[in-house]
């Protein structure tokens, strides 16, 4: 079945999110690895992305956590330069499916003052015909739930839907409701797939 709509993922898709090559450049990797083995802050991430206020959540780990407080805090100061670089040609992908009339949806575990941070500096977060934002939703992906809410919400079968993500946990689940899915490696991969349902030319794909 030709897909209807294309649903991206942000994080690792789009956006480069890698905090622990942040802290390494920042802090040096021996003292960044003794923070991360002793503060889950990917679970605090967690947590802004079901919603919990941004400043209040990571600032309130800090203060739990002395020995690390300014560190911590960075992840909030400096959120976006651990969300960087774009990737450029994901970007171009996203908006040739656009300029084929091709729906294109997000779907992200993202924070919701976050969000609205990061779509200062990348205000192509703001272009997609549906964004689904984790934040808003209050669930996170891999959690069915988040998937039957955006079936629900567009109304689009399943298995019309093309979802991409880097993390084959979110793509399981999304296949497991019929979804076709695609384990972003990379854009090229994803450029092919996208050639391969007749989405897009390979000159528009380039």
């Amino acid at each position: 079945m030709r897909p209807e709509a294309v649903i991206f993922d942000i994080g690792n898709v789009l956006i480069e999110w890698q905090p622990e090559r942040f802290y390494d450049a920042q802090i040096g990797e021996a003292r960044r690895r003794a923070m991360f083995s002793s503060v889950d802050l990917h679970g605090m991430n967690d947590k802004v992305d079901l919603g919990h206020n941004f400043t209040e959540t990571i600032y309130g780990t800090a203060e739990e956590y002395p020995e690390f407080r300014e560190e911590i805090r960075m992840w909030h100061d400096r959120w976006i330069e651990l969300a960087t670089p774009v990737i450029d040609r994901s970007l171009r992908l996203m908006k040739a499916l656009k300029s084929n009339g091709v729906p294109v949806f997000s779907l992200t575990n993202f924070g919701i003052q976050s969000f609205d941070y990061a779509a200062t500096h990348y205000p192509f977060l703001l272009e997609f015909d549906r964004p689904y934002i984790s934040g808003h939703m209050k669930v996170i992906k891999p959690n069915p739930v988040i998937y039957q809410m955006v079936e629900e919400d567009c109304g689009i079968a399943p298995g019309a839907l093309l979802f991409t993500d880097d993390r084959a946990d979110n793509i399981a689940a999304a296949a497991a409701r019929g979804w076709q899915t695609h384990h972003f490696q990379g854009p090229e991969g994803l450029a092919a797939r996208l050639v391969s349902e007749g989405l897009l030319t390979e000159e528009e794909a380039a």
